[in-house]
């Protein structure tokens, strides 16, 4: 996991993608995207650096989404910026970098998706870019929304852990494995551990 600003559109913000995506130039990686527009934006971008990509997202026809879908797994294209619909159906072990351009819902989610890298057995990233606006946007959606009391509470809380494994300075993956009921050593490989 890496912090940074996800101020959709930054130069600084894309350009620390396009790092991120450099050291796994030709294998699979999926962008998870927090809205259909920045699918488009963030693949039009990087097909400017020439990079072998696509967005996802749920806007698109069927056949589209199909035809993207099919592209990724066969590797007729390297690199998917997707919303987090696309992962769902995804089965393919060599991904070798998974980023989330803002903040997940929750760790959970999380864990989930970063799940989606390395299925192979081999190593593989996950990176994580978030700002502020990211933890301000999904407060208001929590509290503008029209749930019940004790499930805001319940979302209140699974940010708060979400945010706490984001700003943490211990072992990532110790503080996410902890949060999902389980123990591990330092893990060695997170940023906090090698930084």
């Amino acid at each position: 996991t890496s912090r940074g600003s996800s101020s959709g559109g930054s130069d600084v913000f894309e350009e620390r993608v396009h790092r991120g995506l450099a050291g796994h130039h030709g294998r699979a990686a999926i962008l998870s995207c927090p809205t259909r527009k920045s699918t488009e934006s963030m693949a039009a971008w990087l097909k400017g650096k020439r990079y072998s990509v696509e967005a996802y997202h749920a806007g698109m026809d069927a056949d589209s989404r199909i035809r993207v879908h099919d592209a990724f797994t066969s590797e007729a294209i390297d690199v998917v910026a997707a919303t987090v619909a696309f992962g769902m159906g995804i089965d393919k072990p060599d991904v070798r970098f998974v980023a989330h351009l803002d903040m997940p819902r929750s760790i959970e989610a999380y864990y989930q998706e970063t799940g989606r890298a390395g299925r192979d057995g081999l190593a593989a990233d996950a990176w994580m870019a978030y700002g502020i606006q990211d933890v301000v946007k999904q407060r208001q959606l929590i509290e503008l929304g029209d749930a019940p009391d004790e499930q805001k509470r319940i979302e209140r809380r699974k940010l708060d852990a979400i945010l706490g494994l984001s700003e943490t300075t211990r072992c990532r993956r110790q503080v996410l494995l902890e949060t999902l009921g389980d123990t591990c050593e330092p893990c060695g490989n997170c940023d906090t551990c090698l930084e």
